[in-house]
């Protein structure tokens, strides 16, 4: 029987700018765990500032808190991804993202990575989708990151 992950390797186009998993697994070794880690991290940041903001809006975000904390998250994603390649939790976790061409995501990268990550987040299935791709792809690269051609790295194994 093929294993998934050998049997999807062969189907994807190869990404040459990225690391290859078969020869450098090390790139790749925990990063769904990584990613986990992070966005716990980054959730409560992103929680910490929309209760910060509250009082800004004389209190009236209250009423549509889950929309305040979405643009928040979504400023807070576009901008660490356009300046660093990886959130606060990102590097905290020792993984950022890297674009097709293996470099750092440029600004417009970014927007494309958080806008896709958003949509993951507001539809569940989605985001289903997005961590069994995690789970069982050679990149360990979720759905947004298979659109885009992205992958979070280990930065231990690029040092």
């Amino acid at each position: 029987m093929t294993d998934f992950r050998t049997a999807t390797s062969t189907l994807l186009p190869p990404t040459p700018g990225l690391p290859d998993p078969d020869t450098q697994p090390g790139f790749y070794d925990d990063v769904p765990t990584k990613r986990l880690v992070a966005w716990a991290i980054d959730a409560v940041l992103i929680g910490l500032i929309s209760v910060v903001l509250v009082p800004f809006t004389f209190f009236t975000a209250i009423f549509f808190f889950p929309v305040l904390f979405l643009t928040v998250g979504f400023v807070y994603r576009w901008a660490t991804l356009a300046r660093r390649s990886a959130t606060p939790g990102m590097r905290v976790a020792a993984i950022d993202l890297r674009g097709p061409d293996g470099a750092p995501l440029d600004p417009g990268q970014a927007f494309l990575h958080t806008a896709g990550y958003t949509l993951s987040v507001t539809v569940f299935p989605l985001q289903l989708v997005s961590i069994g791709l995690m789970l069982a792809t050679p990149r360990r690269q979720g759905l947004t990151d298979h659109v885009l051609g992205t992958a979070a790295l280990n930065r231990a194994a690029r040092s």
